[in-house]
């Protein structure tokens, strides 16, 4: 192996993602209808025929009513999110295990439950929708949390339909090696923190090294193939101890080091990485 490519491998770096929030136009102030005045002195209107004062109806104005807040939405990211998630499981509107992101799966479990308790179907969560759900659920526990058990693999994203592809979700934190369409094998998977997350996209794995150690952080990198300027999928002791409560320097960790030993027999030079939500 050449070392500039060792020295590109052991890296592990992320570049951070930002993201910016929809506006919201306020709605305009109703306007008052103008109304007509003959000139009286005391600017109060003029005279009627039969000698009556008239003056113009004053118009009432509707104050705006505020939207609702928006506590999350799609994009979203964060611990009250996979509280969501774990206690949208416990009514049966979401079959999968907590990840703390706010994709498309879970705006369609909040839509599913917004309908059925007839408040407003947006898919995304206002106080209103949050308290409903606080009172019908009880506080999740770590195991609802964070599962130890296998995750459930989602629809495969089209660009993972055609050939040799490891096909990784973000959402279901899954990785499935999938032939021509078919899942081969799948696995559990973590990724990398705020600071160093795992870049998203479509690339190719440039090369594997069974027995890789990081020279940056100096931990041992099994089954490691690389396929991101130095991110790459590979076994992770500390996954397999931590589960979720622990994250990656931006590599796509595996926490079954049997599956993962297999895979990476399979796997070739060249073969498609996809990494998405």
């Amino acid at each position: 192996m050449a070392a500039a490519a060792v020295a590109l491998a052991s890296g592990c770096s992320a570049q951070a993602i930002g993201a910016d929030g929809p506006g919201r136009t306020p709605a305009p102030a109703a306007s008052a209808p103008a109304g007509s005045s003959d000139g009286g002195a005391d600017g109060k209107g003029g005279q009627t025929p039969n000698g009556s004062s008239s003056e113009a109806p004053s118009a009432k104005e509707t104050p705006a009513q505020p939207a609702a807040k928006v506590l999350m939405a799609k994009g979203t990211e964060n611990e009250q999110v996979r509280e969501l998630q774990a206690r949208l499981g416990q009514l049966g509107y979401f079959d999968r295990n907590p990840t703390g992101f706010y994709g498309s799966m879970t705006a369609a479990s909040v839509t599913a439950f917004q309908k059925k308790r007839q408040v407003p179907a947006t898919g995304s969560v206002d106080e209103g929708t949050w308290q409903k759900l606080l009172g019908m659920t009880h506080q999740p526990s770590k195991a609802e949390l964070n599962p130890p058990t296998t995750n459930k693999l989602d629809k495969p994203d089209a660009r993972c339909m055609t050939g040799r592809v490891l096909c990784i979700s973000k959402e279901s934190r899954t990785l499935a090696w999938m032939i021509d369409g078919k899942v081969v094998s799948a696995m559990d998977v973590r990724f990398g923190s705020e600071n160093t997350p795992t870049r998203e996209g479509t690339f190719k794995v440039d090369f594997k090294s069974r027995d890789h150690v990081s020279t940056i952080y100096h931990t041992p990198m099994p089954y490691a193939m690389f396929f991101s300027r130095g991110q790459a999928v590979h076994y992770s002791s500390d996954f397999a101890a931590r589960g979720y409560a622990g994250a990656s320097h931006g590599c796509v960790n595996v926490r079954d080091k049997a599956k993962i030993s297999a895979l990476f027999d399979q796997v070739r030079t060249g073969d498609k990485v996809v990494v998405h939500w």
